[in-house]
């Protein structure tokens, strides 16, 4: 092909070090052992064909489960080269897979531009697989090598002539390594559909055979397939499907200046939340870094160039701040460089100071000719954000009306809030409790020296359908933003946080749900930080007390229960029983609270327990069970809260019909 290198050989591929380390340390490789480790074995394989994509030589991509945990990677690329290395005198196949740093990202002539993780995606996936092989396509011939946790079984040999060229995977990951090996359907489309947007043109298919145990399973098998000729636009329109838009037409923005080629799209939404995904040779910059430095700065100085000279913005409104041009924003910012420094193995912050001068002045162009071309869909843009003005001006007079009434009371923290005695807030915890009567259990079962017990009074807000003045003057909300002491929005500083903890407690019934959503909601939009570092969580009261003279157990779902009340019928009980046609026991129940001589109570609300059975059930660290809330996937959580919580009715029907049949233990 032309312009295209097509000296794709053994010179191109330089040996760094060798593979053992990372059997021994492979959180250096992968992050982690976690689930999230074991995907990334996938995400380097596949990294891998993408760069093919990006050289030019890969148009088809494959990935497939299959059963017994085997995944398998295959695309048309230029294929792994065979020939002899001169560095290591082994085939450099050989090479790649089992000699950590060996790979053509290094300076050769291979890429241009690369993802992977450093070079090190094969050698990593192979020392970290019970088994692995490969067969590549290539010269004229197929040939393979076969590995045993990172250590191959015979030389590369060829099985046969082809005129095709590319490179299949597979492999089976480690259980001495990884703890639980379950692949993650949604996840894999997640990452693969994000990978497909940034590389045009690429058709990437996705195949879950993993119950196909036979021909004639065929039936059961899964297929996505991916391929966007619209690249980062087709993203920003994904990711905004369903909202209100104010720019109809995205901004587009692409151009190459000194060897970094840059794409940039964006679009204003109604909503309050900012969306921005930065990539860096395809790799997801979680923590952004110089690119999206640069581009923050160009937007704003760009918006605030052309609301004043366009007399959109009044003196008294004074200018756009980076945090107003926020509000609202789903932009993806994409950058190709040929040395990338990350900060991190893996590779979550881009600090190429080059590249933020490269951006901002792309950026500056690229937007100006926009709203210059674009005039209706320019002034829409700056109205949505000079409403965020006026609701940050006046979200800061109630701030401050906020902060000046307590003063005037003569204390910071709420009157309802019984605080706990330790200010150690890495050992303190806040309940936040669902009604009176659970607050006054909660605060008589409580141990004072840790745990802060706040009251919720009122009706909650919908935080969704609310801008940030009115969230600060609600009288249910604005004790919770009291007793956090981060403060909110613009002031908003998580080392202020007096709780480690913050635990909200609701009954497990469809009232507490609401709450509890309606809450999460809160925290998600406003105090996202509290969630990404592990401080929300939720509790988990009992369901049900199961009581058998003085053998009293607490069960908190109906599985339990059904695990745990035969054990107690059969301790020692004389209670009626017998033996069903299918040879399981049935319980004769005697009234509708008693079954097999145990006493059933099922907890409709936290307000049914007294204070000491709250304390052993739910508040005792000891026996609790709580869950931790965590984003796992922040744009998939930010698109179900806007579904659920969000204005627009017609995807929420959708959704509510959809998931209908899914819904358990549902209280009408």
């Amino acid at each position: 092909m032309e312009g295209k290198s097509s000296n794709y050989g053994a010179k191109s591929i330089q040996v760094l070090e060798g593979l053992e380390p990372v059997r021994k340390r492979p959180g250096m490789y992968i992050g982690g052992t976690s689930l999230e480790g074991l995907h990334h074995l996938i995400w380097e394989l596949v990294n891998n064909s993408i760069d093919e994509a990006l050289a030019g030589y890969c148009t088809d991509i494959n990935i497939k489960l299959l059963p017994d945990n085997v995944v398998e990677v295959i695309d048309n690329g230029r294929g792994i080269p065979v020939d002899t290395h001169p560095q290591t005198k082994k085939s450099t196949l050989e090479t790649v897979m089992t000699v950590l740093h060996a790979g053509g990202k290094f300076g050769g002539d291979g890429y241009k531009v690369s993802g992977g993780l450093h070079g090190v995606g094969a050698s990593v996936v192979n020392a970290l697989s019970e088994w692995t092989k490969v067969e590549v396509k290539r010269q004229g011939k197929i040939w393979t090598q076969e590995y045993e946790r990172g250590k191959p079984q015979f030389k590369v040999k060829s099985i046969g002539d082809t005129k095709d060229t590319g490179t299949k995977t597979i492999f089976k990951a480690d259980s001495e390594i990884f703890p639980e090996i379950k692949y993650s359907w949604n996840k894999i489309l997640d990452y693969i559909r994000q990978q497909a947007y940034l590389t045009k043109g690429v058709k990437v298919v996705v195949e879950d055979l993993r119950e196909v145990l036979a021909p004639e399973d065929e039936y059961k098998a899964k297929r996505h397939g991916f391929y966007f000729d619209g690249g980062i636009i087709s993203f920003v329109k994904f990711l905004n499907r369903g909202k209100n838009v104010k720019n109809i037409v995205p901004v587009y923005i692409e151009k190459e200046v000194d060897d970094v080629q840059v794409e940039i799209s964006l679009q204003y939404t109604d909503g309050f939340k900012e969306h921005l995904f930065s990539f860096a040779n395809n790799i997801y910059t979680v923590e952004g870094g110089m690119h999206t430095t640069g581009f923050k700065m160009s937007l704003t100085r760009t918006l605030n160039d052309y609301a004043k000279k366009n007399n959109l913005i009044k003196e008294k409104e004074g200018s756009f701040t980076s945090d107003d041009l926020r509000e609202g924003l789903t932009a993806v910012v994409s950058v190709k460089l040929k040395n990338p420094q990350f900060e991190g193995q893996t590779k979550s912050k881009l600090g190429n100071n080059e590249v933020r001068g490269i951006v901002s002045q792309i950026t500056s162009e690229g937007l100006a000719e926009y709203l210059e071309n674009n005039p209706q869909d320019a002034k829409a843009i700056v109205e949505k954000c000079l409403l965020t003005v006026r609701a940050r001006i006046a979200a800061r007079a109630a701030k401050d009306a906020v902060l000046r009434k307590g003063a005037l009371e003569g204390m910071t923290l709420p009157g309802k809030l019984a605080d706990c005695t330790s200010r150690d807030a890495a050992k303190s915890e806040l309940y936040i409790v669902e009604g009176d009567s659970a607050g006054g259990s909660a605060k008589q079962g409580r141990d004072r020296m840790f745990q802060a017990i706040l009251p919720l009074r009122g009706k909650l807000v919908n935080v969704e359908k609310t801008s940030l003045d009115k969230v600060v003057k609600s009288d249910t909300l604005k004790p919770i933003i009291i007793a956090l002491g981060t403060g909110i929005g613009e002031t908003f500083d998580i080392s202020r946080l007096r709780y480690g903890k913050v635990i909200i407690m609701a009954d497990a019934d469809v009232d507490g749900s609401h709450i509890r959503t309606l809450l999460l909601t809160f925290f998600y939009r406003y105090f996202e930080e509290l969630i990404t570092q592990g401080h929300i969580y939720i509790a988990q009261p009992p369901l049900y007390q199961l009581k058998k003279g003085k053998d009293i157990r607490y069960v908190y779902t109906d599985e339990e229960k059904d695990r745990v009340l035969p054990e107690m019928i059969e301790s020692g009980s004389k209670s009626k029983k017998s033996k069903g046609a299918d040879g399981n026991i049935v319980l004769e129940t005697d009234d509708s609270q008693k079954v097999g001589g145990v006493n059933i109570q099922r907890y409709k609300g936290l307000g049914e327990m007294n204070p000491e059975q709250l304390w052993n059930t739910t508040m005792n660290p000891e026996f609790r069970l709580m869950y931790q809330v965590r984003i796992e996937d922040a744009q998939e959580a930010d698109r179900i809260f806007d579904i659920l919580m969000g204005s627009d009715v017609e995807p929420r029907r959708r959704f509510i019909q959809t998931h209908a049949k899914s819904v358990k233990n549902l209280d009408v």
